[in-house]
């Protein structure tokens, strides 16, 4: 045999004993204890903690999405006096009626967009039916 010892190998493994043994005195089986418990309150403060700190990245993921919108939604405010301005010189160019068909009729802007409306009134008839079925569930 080459140099490894020929003992059994359980006599070199320490086997754990689960009863503690006769010569224990009770102040080292409370510290034991109490290791124990301190050891069982760390691994729950890990396990906590790490709950915590996939939130915090949640949040963070949240934040930044949040962040992004926010910035959106000030790119559009910011353009808005263009709109106002837009609108402002169009009815500043309103053409003088040649008619007088209405007395009472309140002079328009010019038009800025056309959008078509051929399906303006099966639309709106959809809208209406949906708003009947919404007020009769209520």
């Amino acid at each position: 045999m080459s140099g490894f010892s020929s003992r059994p190998l359980s006599t070199h493994l320490r086997q754990p004993s689960l009863a503690p043994p006769q010569g224990q005195s009770p102040a080292l089986l409370a510290r034991v204890n109490e290791k124990k418990a301190e050891l069982e309150n760390l691994k729950e403060l890990r396990d906590l903690s790490a709950a915590v700190a996939a939130q915090m990245e949640a949040l963070e993921q949240k934040l930044s999405t949040l962040s992004s919108g926010t910035e959106a939604i000030a790119t559009v405010l910011a353009n808005w006096h263009n709109v106002l301005r837009a609108i402002s010189m169009a009815s500043a160019k309103i053409p003088e009626p040649k008619e007088e068909t209405e007395e009472n009729t309140v002079p328009l802007p010019q038009t800025l967009v056309r959008i078509p409306t051929e399906h303006a009134p099966a639309l709106q008839a959809h809208a209406e039916g949906a708003t009947e079925e919404e007020s009769g569930r209520g």
